[in-house]
C-alpha cells in the first residue's frame, strides 16, 4: 500500500515525533553548516505552532511520521522548508512525493513556482534538488553573517 500524503492532518497528535524525526534527519549536518539549524530552538510546542501558522505535508507508516515538509506564502513563490525523510526510509522517493504534493498546493493557491533554501556546504542538497528541478537563482546570507550561508533555489509549477 501506498503511503498518503497528508495536509494538515486534523487528528495528528505526535508532536514529539514529529520533532524527533526532524532532529535525526538533520543531525548529519550539525557539524558540516555555520551557523546551526533553526531547528536547534524548535520544540514539540513550537513545531505544532508551525503546523498552525503553515501547511504540514505529512507522510505516515503506522502513526509513525516518516517524512515530512513545511509550506507557505512567501510573496510570489510558495516557500517549502523543513523537508525530513526518516533515515530508515530514504531512498523510497517520499521527499518527491511531498515536494509533488507541495506543487499540487501552491498550484491550487494560484502561485507558480516553489522557493527553498539549502545551506551552502549541503552540496548533496544541491544536486538532489536539480534532480527535482529546482534551479538556483541566489544566495543569503544569516543575520551576522558577510559570506553567504544558504542558496536560493526556485522550481516552476
Amino acid at each position: 500500500m501506498r503511503d498518503a500524503v497528508l495536509l494538515n492532518p486534523d487528528e495528528f497528535d505526535d508532536w514529539p515525533g514529529l520533532l524527533d524525526l526532524l532532529q535525526r534527519a538533520f543531525d548529519f549536518m550539525q557539524d558540516r553548516i555555520d551557523p546551526p539549524s533553526s531547528l536547534a530552538h524548535m520544540t514539540s510546542v513550537s513545531l505544532k505552532q508551525k503546523a498552525k501558522d503553515e501547511d504540514l505535508f505529512l507522510i505516515l507508516r503506522k502513526s509513525r511520521p516518516v517524512a515530512c515538509l513545511f509550506g507557505r506564502p512567501d510573496g510570489q513563490d510558495y516557500y517549502i522548508g523543513k523537508l525530513a525523510v526518516a533515515n530508515d526510509a530514504r531512498g523510497q522517493g517520499l521527499a518527491r512525493r511531498l515536494i509533488d504534493a507541495a506543487a499540487r498546493q501552491a498550484g491550487y493557491e494560484g502561485y507558480s513556482s516553489l522557493r527553498l533554501q539549502t545551506r551552502v556546504e549541503l552540496r548533496e542538497n544541491h544536486q538532489t534538488f536539480r534532480a527535482m528541478g529546482f534551479r538556483l537563482i541566489g544566495a543569503s546570507a544569516h543575520p551576522g553573517y558577510a559570506r553567504a550561508t544558504s542558496l536560493i533555489f526556485r522550481r516552476p509549477l
